[in-house]
């Protein structure tokens, strides 16, 4: 009899550690999940829009393209250069055309940059802009290539439409190399070109330009950033105004930080059943032991120290079952990390497998609170204590 008791409370000890760790390791991950998908979400948008866009004030919404170009000054590009958190400053405009290859036509948007932009997410190489003139070449995304069936090398015309004139201005480039962002808005209207063309098309002058791109060490400064440029650095008296790319696109970012209320939603839930666990667990363990807890109140053990005992080994489960769920979460994302075996459909969610990143406070946490209400929970079953009546429990053996 008292082996079939302690069969079946290594039983129940076994089974409240497996279902806290499962518990404390779904927390983990979810916070990982969440983590990454907006960590890798907001990177493709920075990659390709920087952090900040400095242009010309439109009223009523922000916009990537200004209604009008700007004049470039040098004074507040080195202004703007020299403040804390800013890498890099880069002039651009924006143009439609057509594509038009292997009988094959397309509408694109054209970024223009110039010979300072940063290339490094580029496939291939990067345009070259020794042309005296510009650079009659282009970056395709990747999926606009291979629905023109192009590649590196390859020539297309661009056809600038006129309001001015019947036919349209057209001129031939090659694809210099491609890029991938995973974001459809952009993979699939968008296209580098030199800024220099833009500028002919328009027949602006060679310091006019949509606006500036700033590309920043750390996202978390936009919006401070922003507000230094606008107040200190840009003239009171232009029409020149600082954006950052939560103001340029509020839908994603906000529906990005509609993702929290989800993680807080998720580490409730999972909370509440890794304490009902425990509780669960601790009561049976205090139930099947009656005959025990008879026993030591017949000896003359306070309740308070008989507590103290079924406590201590509750703690040890709760602690065994964290540890394991770490160790089981923190375990699953570094394989994920590293071989990026859970894909997803690109064209749902902007990218190719599932994203997961570990914040290091994130599992100290977790696994902090999680003890805590374990432990402050625990008091409950443990009353039961009180209700065991020493003549009633030993006359049974």
């Amino acid at each position: 009899m008292l082996r079939q008791k302690g069969r079946f409370s290594a039983f129940i000890i076994r089974l409240a550690i497996v279902a806290t760790a499962l518990s404390v390791a779904a927390m983990i991950i979810a916070m990982a999940l969440i983590v990454g998908f907006k960590k890798q979400i907001s990177q493709n948008i920075y990659n390709y829009w920087g952090h900040v866009h400095v242009n010309v004030y439109s009223a009523g919404y922000y916009s990537l393209v200004s209604p009008e170009p700007l004049t470039r000054e040098q004074d507040i590009e080195e202004q703007m250069k020299a403040l804390p958190g800013v890498e890099s400053v880069s002039p651009y405009a924006i143009g439609p055309a057509i594509l038009n290859a292997n009988q094959l036509m397309e509408s694109i948007q054209l970024k223009g940059v110039d010979n300072n932009y940063d290339f490094s997410a580029v496939q291939g190489a990067a345009i070259n802009f020794s042309d005296s003139s510009y650079a009659k070449e282009v970056v395709l995304s990747i999926n606009t290539a291979d629905r023109l069936k192009l590649k590196a090398g390859d020539e297309i015309l661009l056809y600038f439409m006129d309001g001015n004139s019947t036919y349209p201005r057209i001129r031939k480039v090659k694809v210099a190399g491609t890029y991938h962002t995973g974001m459809e808005d952009i993979d699939r209207y968008y296209a580098y070109c030199d800024i220099r063309l833009l500028q002919r098309i328009n027949q602006w002058g060679d310091d006019q330009v949509n606006g500036y791109q700033l590309t920043l060490t750390d996202p978390k400064l936009s919006q401070a950033v922003s507000d230094r440029i606008f107040n200190d650095i840009l003239p009171s008296d232009s029409r020149l105004t600082s954006s950052t790319m939560q103001e340029i696109f509020p839908g994603i970012f906000d529906w990005l930080n509609l993702l929290d209320t989800n993680a807080v939603v998720v580490l409730i839930i999972m909370g509440i059943v890794a304490i009902i666990n425990l509780l669960a667990a601790l009561l049976i363990l205090i139930v099947n032991q009656a005959r025990m807890v008879g026993m030591l109140k017949a000896l003359g053990m306070p309740e308070g120290d008989m507590r103290k005992i079924f406590l201590y080994h509750a703690s040890l489960i709760g602690v065994a079952g964290i540890v394991a769920g770490n160790i089981i979460a923190i375990g699953l994302c570094i394989f994920q990390q590293q071989t990026h075996f859970l894909t997803l459909s690109e064209a749902a969610y902007s990218m190719q497998y599932v994203p997961v990143s570990i914040v290091w406070w994130h599992p100290v946490v977790i696994s902090i609170c999680t003890l805590m209400l374990c432990i402050l929970c625990m008091w409950v079953p443990t009353l039961y204590i009180r209700r065991v009546q020493p003549a009633k429990v030993l006359q049974f053996k």
